[in-house]
């Protein structure tokens, strides 16, 4: 019982998700920075923004600017810092490029707030 249980712990450390994003060699794709590379990105493309998230859209879904345009980006609730963060304070968000048929938006996985 205990190794099937230490097997669950064990699996994602080897996962191929996390090992491609650690991979920084020959034919490893490169992280988009703005948000204007991001709308043009492939699905499931990594990404690190650092702007200002500027509203709520609805439920997780806001709307995140930088210098070079606005986006649409998910951010589960339990992804968010402890501390406050307003429209004025600046984030970087690190996710990736989901597309769909009505457009991109970033998944959000991890939210920090820079100043």
């Amino acid at each position: 019982m205990k190794a099937k249980y230490l097997a669950l712990l064990a699996a994602p450390l080897f996962s191929t998700a996390v090992l491609a994003n650690s991979y920084t060699g020959p034919g490893a794709t490169t992280q988009i920075s703005t948000v204007a590379a991001a709308m043009e990105a492939a699905d499931d493309a990594p990404v690190v923004l650092q702007g200002q998230i500027v509203r709520r859209i609805k439920g997780d879904i806001y709307e995140f600017k930088d210098a070079t345009g606005t986006m649409k980006v998910e951010i589960d609730d339990e992804d968010w810092p402890p501390m406050s963060i307003d429209d004025k304070a600046t984030v970087k968000l690190t996710g990736e490029v989901d597309r769909d048929l009505m457009g991109r938006e970033v998944d959000v996985e991890f939210v920090e707030r820079v100043n």
